[in-house]
């Protein structure tokens, strides 16, 4: 079997500029920490010169000095064990000390810290200290930041600074309302961060969006297309994802289903009435067939249109039959196994795409669900790792175990304004969210995995080694999905007796 799966497209996952081997003018110049030349001298201190990326790491690096036993900044270079030292122990002739805050740092403008200078340039952007509850909340968790050198790039954006003012002047309310106006990733960015640390209350993500995108649709098309559109969008669809939305569930789903069945209905309705001059009243079963065979399968979408215009008398002679896929994509198993040693071993792609292709493959989890998993399914324990994916805890083999260990100890987007107690196994860079499915789902179809196909081999291979009921139970599917799948495997019930839910 080829150890590398077909079709990968591996990407580059080393983070950051690559640092360079040659100084600018061609001399020797070696950094005293790292060895390679420096091209732009950041520091000169008793052990010699430094470059930026060690002066960086030093500048940050906090703990208990091993030689005067303080708590304290640590940029000294290793002792004899190995430990950072602090700049009195490493004879530094240099006061870290913020000469605002106190607190031994790194100096950013003058002899400030990073965090004061984000303060002044924020108050600066608002107008001065904001009188305004939310705005003070927000430059506090901006400033509280891991990693304040970030929030001081981020608002160097035009269309930050732009937004800023206006909120510090009041041109735009520090309210959901207000936000709206302005739309861009800037705004959802801040209406995260405010909602995330409770100076904003919280609202359904995708509700308000799905509102206008309604608007958006139904301008500019003729009456006969534009009033039995806007009656289905709004009190079918739009009522259904408001009560959803309302009782806390989920709408993303929802909102995508339903974006589809709108958009071909509107589709079918324009073709209808330039075709044959006919609208959803006066449509006849020949056109719905017509439409049907002669496009792509999501025409069929148009079936709950249907559905509802025989329940409410609009057009009682169509019907459309439920479409059922006619083949089911799949992986072979051995694909599946190449995809598991590349993910477990290669570096094709960065960790947190490699865990969540890993739960695809190993545990035939949806990535739509993957992406929603809180830390807490995992247990990490003496004995070993579970993970809690249905009733009951599925155990976590090594190497995958220690896949997971190094991701939950390094998960990315928790060192800006969202702080480090994202209850996500894969936070969003949104305060408070986790990843869009739509993000994972692309890196990994660019990286060369069929989503479907893995998923359909996954639970195949799984309903092989168990009962499906258990399997169903294991991994959070209903018994009757498993249930097809062993249906499809044909597997004899004889070779269930006995076995147990295992990783492959």
């Amino acid at each position: 079997m080829d150890p590398k799966p077909t079709g990968l497209s591996p990407r580059s996952t080393v983070r950051g500029r690559p640092r360079t081997d040659q100084s600018r003018n061609g001399r020797d110049d070696p950094c005293a920490r790292c060895g390679r030349n420096i091209p732009r001298l950041a520091a000169r201190w008793p052990e010699g010169r430094l470059c930026n990326i060690c002066y960086f790491d030093a500048i940050h690096t906090r703990g208990t000095c091993p030689e005067c036993l303080q708590d304290r900044l640590l940029p000294g270079p290793p002792n004899a064990d190995g430990l950072p030292i602090c700049s009195t122990c490493a004879d530094i002739p240099y006061d870290f000390h913020c000469e605002r805050c106190d607190v031994e740092a790194g100096h950013h403008r003058g002899r400030l810290c990073a965090r004061c200078a984000l303060r002044d340039d924020l108050h600066g952007l608002l107008g001065g200290e904001p009188s305004n509850l939310a705005l003070i909340g927000l430059v506090d968790a901006l400033c509280a930041s891991d990693r304040p050198e970030s929030i001081l790039v981020w608002k160097r954006s035009p269309k930050v600074q732009g937004l800023l003012r206006d909120l510090g002047d009041g041109t735009i309310p520090v309210t959901h309302e207000g936000l709206d106006t302005i739309p861009g990733k800037p705004t959802e960015h801040l209406r995260a961060l405010l909602q995330h640390h409770g100076l904003l209350p919280q609202r359904d993500p995708y509700l308000p969006r799905f509102e206008q995108w309604i608007d958006r649709k139904l301008d500019g098309l003729p009456d006969e297309v534009r009033q039995p559109v806007q009656h289905f969008a709004t009190w079918h669809h739009l009522r259904r994802i408001r009560a959803k939305a309302a009782a806390g569930a989920a709408t993303r789903g929802p909102v995508h289903s339903a974006k589809q069945e709108i958009t071909e209905t509107v589709k079918f309705l324009v073709w209808l009435h330039e075709t044959y001059e006919r609208t959803a009243t006066t449509c006849t079963q020949q056109d719905v067939d017509e439409w049907l065979a002669t496009g792509p399968t999501t025409r069929s979408a148009i079936r709950t249109f249907f559905v509802l215009a025989k329940k409410s008398r609009l057009n009682t002679e169509v019907t459309i039959q439920h479409r059922a896929a006619k083949t089911s994509r799949s992986l072979s198993q051995d694909q599946r196994l190449a995809w598991i040693h590349e993910l477990l071993t290669g570096t094709s792609e960065s960790l947190p795409y490699r865990v969540a292709a890993m739960l695809l493959l190993l545990y035939a989890q949806p990535l739509v669900k993957v992406v929603s998993f809180p830390t807490s399914i995992i247990d990490d324990s003496d004995d070993g790792m579970s993970i809690t994916l249905g009733t009951h805890p599925t155990d976590v083999p090594d190497p995958f175990a220690s896949l997971i260990r190094e991701h939950l100890a390094s998960r990315p987007n928790l060192r800006t304004g969202a702080g480090t107690d994202s209850p996500w196994m894969f936070p969003s860079t949104l305060a408070g969210r986790h990843l869009h499915p739509n993000t994972v789902m692309d890196r990994l179809r660019d990286l060369g995995v069929n989503l479907l196909g893995a998923r359909n081999r996954a639970i195949g291979e799984l309903v092989l080694e168990c009962p499906p009921s258990l399997v169903a139970e294991a991994l959070g599917y209903s018994p009757q999905v498993a249930f097809l799948h062993a249906d499809k495997a044909a597997e004899p019930w004889a070779r269930y007796a006995g076995r147990s839910l295992k990783a492959p």
